[in-house]
Protein backbone atom coordinates (compact mmCIF):
# COMPACT_ATOMS: atom_id res chain seq x y z
CA UNK A 1 0.00 0.00 0.00
CA UNK A 2 2.77 2.41 0.71
CA UNK A 3 4.57 1.92 -2.56
CA UNK A 4 1.35 2.17 -4.65
CA UNK A 5 0.28 5.67 -2.60
CA UNK A 6 3.88 7.10 -3.13
CA UNK A 7 3.44 6.12 -6.95
CA UNK A 8 0.32 7.94 -7.10
CA UNK A 9 1.24 11.02 -5.64
CA UNK A 10 4.74 11.61 -7.05
CA UNK A 11 3.13 10.46 -10.31
CA UNK A 12 0.44 13.18 -9.81
CA UNK A 13 3.42 15.54 -9.26
CA UNK A 14 5.55 14.35 -11.56
CA UNK A 15 3.23 14.66 -14.79
CA UNK A 16 1.72 18.16 -13.36
CA UNK A 17 5.86 19.16 -13.70
CA UNK A 18 6.18 17.59 -17.19
CA UNK A 19 3.46 19.43 -18.40
CA UNK A 20 4.81 23.21 -17.17
CA UNK A 21 8.02 22.02 -18.74
CA UNK A 22 6.02 21.83 -22.34
CA UNK A 23 4.63 25.24 -21.57
CA UNK A 24 7.99 26.67 -20.53
CA UNK A 25 9.58 25.21 -23.37
CA UNK A 26 7.60 26.78 -25.89
CA UNK A 27 7.93 30.58 -24.26
CA UNK A 28 11.96 30.14 -23.53
CA UNK A 29 14.49 32.19 -26.11
CA UNK A 30 16.39 30.00 -28.58
CA UNK A 31 19.99 30.39 -29.58
CA UNK A 32 21.69 31.85 -32.42
CA UNK A 33 20.14 29.17 -35.04
CA UNK A 34 17.72 26.80 -33.26
CA UNK A 35 14.68 28.27 -31.69
CA UNK A 36 14.69 27.81 -27.46
CA UNK A 37 11.82 24.84 -27.39
CA UNK A 38 14.13 22.42 -29.84
CA UNK A 39 17.00 23.35 -27.54
CA UNK A 40 15.08 22.62 -24.29
CA UNK A 41 13.52 19.88 -25.51
CA UNK A 42 16.45 18.46 -26.09
CA UNK A 43 17.97 19.14 -22.74
CA UNK A 44 14.35 17.53 -21.49
CA UNK A 45 15.04 14.34 -23.31
CA UNK A 46 18.45 14.26 -22.14
CA UNK A 47 16.33 15.13 -18.46
CA UNK A 48 14.49 12.02 -18.84
CA UNK A 49 17.20 9.43 -20.03
CA UNK A 50 19.18 10.53 -17.17
CA UNK A 51 16.57 9.78 -14.88
CA UNK A 52 15.56 6.57 -16.41
CA UNK A 53 19.52 5.53 -15.70
CA UNK A 54 18.73 6.85 -11.97
CA UNK A 55 16.20 4.39 -11.16
CA UNK A 56 17.49 1.57 -12.50
CA UNK A 57 20.10 1.97 -9.89
CA UNK A 58 17.84 2.66 -7.24
CA UNK A 59 15.82 -0.23 -7.85
CA UNK A 60 18.84 -2.83 -6.91
CA UNK A 61 19.06 -0.15 -3.62
CA UNK A 62 15.38 -0.11 -2.62
CA UNK A 63 14.07 -3.22 -3.83
CA UNK A 64 11.08 -3.02 -2.09
CA UNK A 65 9.82 -0.41 -4.20
CA UNK A 66 8.65 -0.94 -7.32
CA UNK A 67 10.21 1.18 -10.82
CA UNK A 68 7.50 3.19 -11.72
CA UNK A 69 7.62 4.28 -7.84
CA UNK A 70 11.05 5.25 -8.24
CA UNK A 71 10.84 6.79 -11.71
CA UNK A 72 7.98 9.05 -10.49
CA UNK A 73 10.31 10.14 -7.43
CA UNK A 74 13.13 10.85 -9.60
CA UNK A 75 11.47 12.43 -12.17
CA UNK A 76 9.74 14.54 -10.03
CA UNK A 77 12.65 15.67 -8.33
CA UNK A 78 14.86 16.47 -11.72
CA UNK A 79 11.56 18.62 -13.05
CA UNK A 80 11.57 20.95 -9.94
CA UNK A 81 15.21 21.40 -10.67
CA UNK A 82 15.14 21.70 -14.47
CA UNK A 83 11.76 24.62 -13.39
CA UNK A 84 14.28 26.29 -11.39
CA UNK A 85 16.79 26.21 -14.41
CA UNK A 86 14.29 27.56 -16.62
CA UNK A 87 12.66 30.23 -14.28
CA UNK A 88 12.74 33.57 -15.26
CA UNK A 89 11.65 36.65 -12.60
CA UNK A 90 8.91 39.12 -14.52
CA UNK A 91 10.19 42.38 -14.26
CA UNK A 92 7.98 45.84 -13.68
CA UNK A 93 10.10 48.62 -15.03
CA UNK A 94 8.83 51.71 -14.68
CA UNK A 95 9.91 54.75 -16.97
CA UNK A 96 9.31 58.41 -16.83
CA UNK A 97 6.51 59.77 -18.59
CA UNK A 98 6.38 59.99 -22.41
CA UNK A 99 10.15 58.64 -22.61
CA UNK A 100 10.74 56.62 -26.07
CA UNK A 101 13.82 54.46 -26.84
CA UNK A 102 15.61 52.13 -25.44
CA UNK A 103 15.71 50.76 -21.82
CA UNK A 104 19.21 49.24 -20.70
CA UNK A 105 19.39 47.05 -17.34
CA UNK A 106 22.75 47.01 -16.44
CA UNK A 107 24.92 44.24 -14.68
CA UNK A 108 25.41 45.79 -11.11
CA UNK A 109 26.47 45.43 -7.90
CA UNK A 110 23.19 46.41 -6.36
CA UNK A 111 21.31 44.08 -3.41
CA UNK A 112 18.13 45.50 -4.82
CA UNK A 113 17.22 45.66 -8.52
CA UNK A 114 16.74 49.34 -9.64
CA UNK A 115 13.88 49.11 -12.21
CA UNK A 116 12.58 52.80 -12.12
CA UNK A 117 14.57 54.07 -14.63
CA UNK A 118 16.42 57.50 -15.08
CA UNK A 119 15.59 59.80 -18.24
CA UNK A 120 18.20 57.99 -20.07
CA UNK A 121 16.67 54.68 -19.61
CA UNK A 122 18.91 53.17 -17.65
CA UNK A 123 18.20 50.88 -14.25
CA UNK A 124 20.21 47.98 -12.51
CA UNK A 125 19.92 44.69 -11.73
CA UNK A 126 21.85 42.41 -9.33
CA UNK A 127 23.75 39.28 -10.61
CA UNK A 128 21.34 37.12 -10.42
CA UNK A 129 18.41 38.89 -11.91
CA UNK A 130 20.39 39.66 -15.30
CA UNK A 131 21.43 35.95 -15.31
CA UNK A 132 17.91 34.19 -14.86
CA UNK A 133 15.57 36.91 -16.58
CA UNK A 134 14.51 36.37 -20.34
CA UNK A 135 10.54 36.69 -20.41
CA UNK A 136 9.16 39.85 -21.50
CA UNK A 137 8.71 42.56 -18.66
CA UNK A 138 5.54 44.56 -17.11
CA UNK A 139 6.98 48.49 -18.71
CA UNK A 140 4.17 51.05 -16.88
CA UNK A 141 4.70 55.21 -16.99
CA UNK A 142 5.18 56.71 -13.59
CA UNK A 143 1.73 58.15 -14.36
CA UNK A 144 0.61 54.52 -14.16
CA UNK A 145 -0.01 54.18 -18.25
CA UNK A 146 0.61 50.57 -19.44
CA UNK A 147 3.34 50.97 -22.16
CA UNK A 148 3.18 47.15 -23.27
CA UNK A 149 2.01 46.83 -26.42
CA UNK A 150 4.79 49.55 -27.52
CA UNK A 151 7.76 47.44 -26.23
CA UNK A 152 9.95 46.14 -28.94
CA UNK A 153 12.16 42.84 -28.40
CA UNK A 154 15.55 42.28 -29.75
CA UNK A 155 14.03 39.88 -32.69
CA UNK A 156 10.96 37.04 -33.09
CA UNK A 157 12.24 34.72 -30.69
CA UNK A 158 14.42 36.52 -27.77
CA UNK A 159 12.45 39.68 -26.47
CA UNK A 160 16.14 40.91 -24.47
CA UNK A 161 18.76 42.47 -26.48
CA UNK A 162 22.31 41.91 -24.86
CA UNK A 163 25.18 44.46 -24.79
CA UNK A 164 28.61 44.80 -24.07
CA UNK A 165 30.82 47.49 -23.77
CA UNK A 166 34.40 47.74 -22.74
CA UNK A 167 35.97 50.12 -20.56
CA UNK A 168 34.33 52.70 -18.72
CA UNK A 169 36.90 53.32 -15.92
CA UNK A 170 38.04 50.30 -16.45
CA UNK A 171 35.05 47.99 -15.82
CA UNK A 172 32.89 46.61 -18.73
CA UNK A 173 29.45 46.98 -18.90
CA UNK A 174 26.66 44.38 -19.68
CA UNK A 175 23.01 45.09 -20.41
CA UNK A 176 19.69 43.70 -21.33
CA UNK A 177 18.02 45.92 -23.36
CA UNK A 178 14.31 46.74 -25.64
CA UNK A 179 12.89 49.91 -27.14
CA UNK A 180 9.96 51.43 -26.33
CA UNK A 181 8.39 52.65 -29.30
CA UNK A 182 6.43 55.45 -30.68
CA UNK A 183 4.02 56.31 -33.47
CA UNK A 184 4.47 59.15 -36.03
CA UNK A 185 1.83 60.69 -37.76
CA UNK A 186 2.93 58.31 -40.67
CA UNK A 187 2.10 55.14 -38.34
CA UNK A 188 5.69 54.25 -38.72
CA UNK A 189 7.87 53.28 -35.79
CA UNK A 190 10.47 56.32 -34.55
CA UNK A 191 13.42 55.04 -32.47
CA UNK A 192 15.28 57.65 -30.51
CA UNK A 193 18.62 55.96 -30.24
CA UNK A 194 21.57 56.87 -28.68
CA UNK A 195 24.35 55.48 -26.30
CA UNK A 196 23.90 55.25 -23.24
CA UNK A 197 27.38 53.80 -21.12
CA UNK A 198 28.33 57.38 -20.52
CA UNK A 199 25.40 58.06 -18.25
CA UNK A 200 25.87 54.67 -16.72
CA UNK A 201 26.91 55.04 -12.52
CA UNK A 202 30.12 53.32 -12.50
CA UNK A 203 29.65 53.11 -9.02
CA UNK A 204 27.29 50.52 -9.43
CA UNK A 205 29.35 48.28 -12.45
CA UNK A 206 29.28 44.65 -11.15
Amino acid sequence: MKDRNLKIIFGLISTFLFIGLIYKLATIPGGMILPGYFLGGMILIGVIIVSLIITAIAKRIFKSFSFLTLLAITTTIAFVVFHYYLYSPTLKIIVPNGYTGTINLVLSNVDDNVLTVDSNGIGYLNKWTFEKTYSKPIVQQIDGQNLGSNCVGFNPSTFWGYSKFCCVNGKTIKSLSFEIERKNESGQNQFRAKGFSQYVDTKKIY
